[in-house]
C-alpha cells in the first residue's frame, strides 16, 4: 500500500504542478483532500489523517514554491524591502498555526478547511480586477494580515497565496508584484508550518512508518518528483488555453470537494 499511496502522489504532483503553472493556483488546495482520502489506505486513522495531509502538504510546497520564489527574484517580482518584514510575522503564524491543528479535532480541520476552501472558490468567481488605486495600509496593519494569513495557512497546508495575492493587489500592489512577494512568503509559510508539524507529531506512536511527525515521507516524495516537471508544462499552456473559463471550473469543482468533505 505504501507504493500504492506513492505512485499515486507521483500522479497527483503531476497535476498540481500542471494546475499551479496553468492557474496560478496554490497547490495545497488540491493536496490535502487527495491525501484525506489516500492516507487511510496506509493506516493513517481518523484522528491524525487531517494534520498528517497538511502536513504533507506543507512539505511539498517547501519544495516547489522555493524554486518559484526563485525565479521571480531572477525577475525581480519581489520588492524585498516590503516583503522581509512580511515574511517574518507569516513564519511566526505558521508556526503557531501548525500547533493549532495540534489541538484541533479532524472534524474541526476538516470544517475549517473547506468552509476557507468555498470562500476562496467563491472569490476566485466573482473577483475583477479592481480599477482603483490604493495605498498600503499601515506597517502594524499589514504585519497583522499577514501573521493572520500565516495561522490560516498553516492551519488549511496551502501557501497563503490565495489570500495573500488578492489582498496586496486590493492595497494597490502590482498583480507581478503582488504574486511575487506572496511566493516568497509561501517558502516560509511552508517551511515553519512543517517544523511546527513536525515538532508535534514527533513523539506520536500512531503515524505510519515512513513519517517524520506529521509529514508522510513516501507521499511528500511522489508530489514532489511530478510536481516540479509539470509545473513548467502549465506555465507553458497558460497563454494557450482559456485560463479564465478553467478558473470558473476549478472554482466550482472546489466548493464540490469542500462539500464532500464536510458531509464526510
Amino acid at each position: 500500500m505504501v507504493l500504492t499511496v506513492l505512485i499515486s502522489c507521483i500522479i497527483l504532483g503531476s497535476l498540481v504542478g500542471f494546475l499551479a503553472g496553468l492557474l496560478g493556483i496554490g497547490g495545497g488546495l488540491i493536496i490535502v483532500p487527495a491525501l484525506v482520502y489516500l492516507l487511510p489506505k496506509v493506516g493513517v486513522s481518523a484522528e491524525i489523517v487531517m494534520p498528517m495531509a497538511l502536513a504533507t502538504s506543507l512539505g511539498a510546497i517547501v519544495i516547489t514554491s522555493t524554486s518559484a520564489a526563485f525565479a521571480h527574484h531572477k525577475k525581480k517580482n519581489i520588492p524585498w524591502q516590503l516583503t522581509k518584514p512580511i515574511m517574518l510575522v507569516v513564519a511566526i503564524g505558521a508556526l503557531l498555526g501548525a500547533f493549532i491543528a495540534d489541538s484541533l479535532s479532524t472534524a474541526a480541520l476538516t470544517n475549517f478547511f473547506s468552509i476557507v476552501v468555498i470562500l476562496l472558490a467563491c472569490y476566485m468567481l466573482l473577483s475583477i480586477n479592481a480599477s482603483k488605486q490604493r495605498s498600503l495600509p499601515s506597517s502594524y496593519l499589514l504585519q497583522t494580515i499577514s501573521f493572520v494569513t500565516g495561522i490560516i495557512a498553516s492551519l488549511m497546508g496551502i501557501a497563503g497565496g490565495a489570500i495573500l495575492v488578492p489582498m496586496l493587489s486590493f492595497f494597490g500592489v502590482s498583480v507581478r508584484h503582488s504574486i511575487g512577494i506572496a511566493t516568497a512568503c509561501g517558502v516560509m509559510v511552508a517551511l515553519f508550518g512543517s517544523l511546527g508539524y513536525i515538532i508535534t507529531g514527533f513523539n506520536l506512536t500512531t503515524t505510519p512508518q515512513w513519517s517524520l511527525g506529521y509529514i508522510y515521507l513516501p507521499a511528500l516524495l511522489g508530489i514532489i518528483i511530478s510536481s516540479s516537471i509539470f509545473a513548467p508544462i502549465g506555465v507553458k499552456y497558460a497563454g494557450k488555453l482559456p485560463v479564465k473559463t478553467l478558473k470558473k471550473f476549478f472554482a466550482v469543482f472546489l466548493i464540490f470537494v469542500a462539500i464532500k468533505m464536510m458531509l464526510g
